[in-house]
C-alpha cells in the first residue's frame, strides 16, 4: 500500500488507539479505511487531466492556464506520474518552470521510483537541472536500483551534466546502489571506454571520488577497466594508486 498522507496516518493511528483495543473495529477495517482516503485523496478532476497533458506535451500556456483552473500541481496519472515528472521525461523546460514556479514538487516519485529529478540523470538535461535545483531537491533520493541522479549520468556519459552537477551542488559522489556500485564503477562497468565516459571518469576523481572503492564483489574501477580493456581509464585510475 502507498504511503499515507499525514492527516490520514493520524486518523488511522487514532482509530487504532481508540477501536482496537476496545474490540469494537478490527486492523483490517483500519487498513481499509487507509486505502480508501488514499483513493479519494487521488481522484483526478477534469483539470487535472488536462494539466497532465499539457506537461506532457511541454504546453507551458496550457500548463499555466490548467493551474488556473484550478489543477493540483501534484495530480498523479495511472502510473503515478506528475505533472512535473511528465514534463522533465520530455524535457519540457518551459513547462517545468511554470510547474515550478506553482510549488510542484521536485522528488515525486512515480510507481517506478522515478522522480523530476532523478530523470534529469537519466535524460542529461542541464537546463532542466538547473530549473529544479531551485525548487529544493534531495540529492540523497534514491531510484528503484538504489541509485541517485550520479549514477545515471555517469553511465549514459553525460558529460555535461555531470560536470554540472559537480561543481553546482554537493552531491555525494561516493554513493553506492543496490548494485554495489557507485558512479565511478557504474562509468566503468556500463560505460564504452570512449571519451565522454573517459572524461566522466576524470570529473569523479576530480571531485573526490575513492578510486579503490571496490564494487560488492571486491572488483575495483581499476580492474573492471583493464578488464573491459579501456586503456586510458585503466591508465587514469593507475596513476592515482
Amino acid at each position: 500500500m502507498l504511503p499515507l498522507p499525514t492527516a490520514v496516518r493520524i486518523s488511522v493511528t487514532r482509530i487504532s488507539a481508540a477501536r482496537i483495543s476496545a474490540g469494537r473495529i478490527t486492523a483490517a477495517t483500519v487498513s481499509a479505511l487507509g486505502r480508501t482516503a488514499v483513493k479519494r485523496r487521488a481522484a483526478m478532476t477534469p483539470n487535472d487531466r488536462t494539466l497532465l497533458d499539457a506537461a506532457e506535451r511541454g504546453d507551458a500556456d496550457a500548463v499555466r492556464a490548467a493551474l488556473a483552473a484550478g489543477a493540483r500541481t501534484e495530480a498523479r496519472d495511472r502510473h503515478r506520474r506528475t505533472p512535473l515528472l511528465l514534463a522533465a521525461l520530455g524535457d519540457h523546460v518551459a513547462a517545468a518552470e511554470a510547474l515550478v514556479a506553482a510549488g510542484a514538487d521536485p522528488d515525486a516519485q512515480d510507481d517506478r521510483d522515478d522522480s523530476p529529478w532523478l530523470v534529469t540523470g537519466v535524460t542529461g538535461s542541464v537546463r532542466m537541472m538547473r530549473v529544479l535545483l531551485p525548487a529544493g531537491p534531495d540529492l540523497k533520493l534514491r531510484n528503484r536500483f538504489g541509485g541517485i541522479s550520479l549514477i545515471p549520468a555517469s553511465e549514459r556519459g553525460h558529460v555535461d551534466y555531470v560536470s554540472a552537477l559537480l561543481r553546482e551542488t554537493d552531491i555525494d559522489v561516493d554513493h553506492v546502489n543496490r548494485l554495489g556500485w557507485t558512479a565511478l564503477l557504474e562509468a566503468v562497468i556500463l560505460g564504452d571506454g570512449g571519451r565522454a565516459h573517459q572524461k566522466i571518469v576524470e570529473l569523479l576523481i576530480t571531485a573526490g571520488a575513492t578510486p579503490g572503492l571496490p564494487d560488492g564483489d571486491g572488483v575495483t574501477a581499476l580492474e573492471h577497466a583493464e578488464r573491459r580493456g579501456f586503456t586510458e581509464i585503466a591508465g587514469l585510475l593507475r596513476d592515482l594508486r
